[in-house]
């Protein structure tokens, strides 16, 4: 049967994530065939172990050290001795190198790391599988992903690479479509870029998506950047021209070349959401003596 059965599937996930801790053969079984009698269950489980060894070991190397599980008596685990790469153990090791670091100061190795980790991600772990340890094990490595691709997307505008920027927020908003920062974040990156029709174009969607997944509008900072956008007025600064990722760049970068332009472009924008604001504002009251 090999690793067709959803059962074997499950198990040998969870083994390779826990990969470092040993589990009791009562505790497997009580995982997943809970509702089965006990002698029952650990039945499957004896089923199931053999159906892994059968499909990744094969039949020469039984009690080496290439089985990819270690069966001790009543417990089970990963083997660490077995000579695999574990997809797994790189995405979690690309993501603990880069927390507490800033996207835009990562160095060039570590977001390397962050770009193969984030190839490795295929989809949500064993989708259609609502136990409780997958559904939290499936939420932590969203989670993971998701907060590397933030990373990536940092790095990529203190590069100037704009659009392998936007493909990482792409990628992001098709997880989370409501992700109001992320689309905050190509907004700018499409600024940068010089392609501002495009930017108000993602502002848009932003507040579709609101609407749509959470019945609420965009926050102020969304409507002033949307603001800024119309007016010209948001501050574009030029991409460094070399170094590597995480070093300053090399000589001062000025903003727009008229101080006093962007400061009056500013101005018109801040009154233009402070007028918008009142008009609100006034509807509400309206709906309010009316009610």
């Amino acid at each position: 049967m090999g690793l067709d059965a959803r059962k074997t599937q499950e198990l040998l996930a969870f083994l390779l994530i826990q990969r470092s801790r040993a589990y009791s053969r009562e505790f497997l079984a009580e995982m997943l065939w809970g509702e089965r009698a006990p002698a029952q269950s650990k039945k499957y489980l004896r089923q199931t172990l053999w159906q892994v060894h059968s499909a990744l070991d094969g039949p020469s190397q039984a009690g080496d050290d290439a089985s990819l599980l270690a069966v001790e008596g009543e417990w089970v685990r990963y083997n660490e001795r077995c000579p695999v790469a574990l997809d797994v153990a790189q995405f979690e090791d690309a993501y603990a190198r880069a927390v507490g670091v800033a996207g835009c100061a990562l160095d060039a190795p570590c977001v390397d790391a962050l770009r193969q980790a984030a190839q490795l991600y295929r989809g949500d772990l064993l989708q259609g599988c609502y136990d409780d340890w997958c559904i939290f094990e499936r939420e932590r490595l969203q989670t993971m992903y998701l907060a590397m691709l933030d990373k990536l997307i940092d790095s990529c505008q203190a590069q100037g690479q704009y659009e392998r920027g936007l493909g990482y927020g792409a990628t992001i908003l098709r997880y989370d479509r409501a992700r109001e920062g992320t689309h905050r974040r190509m907004m700018q990156l499409y600024c940068l870029a010089g392609d501002r029709s495009s930017a108000l174009r993602q502002y848009e969607q932003l507040v579709h998506a609101l609407r749509e997944e959470l019945d609420v509008e965009p926050s102020r900072r969304s409507v002033l950047l949307r603001e800024q956008i119309r007016a010209d007025a948001f501050p574009v600064d030029p991409p460094p021209t070399g170094g590597s990722p995480g070093s300053p760049p090399s000589g001062p970068g000025p903003r727009q070349a008229d101080p006093h332009t962007y400061l009056r472009n500013l101005h018109s924008s801040l009154l233009a959401m402070q007028q918008q604001i009142r008009q609100e504002l006034e509807v509400i009251e309206l709906a309010l003596s009316d009610a």
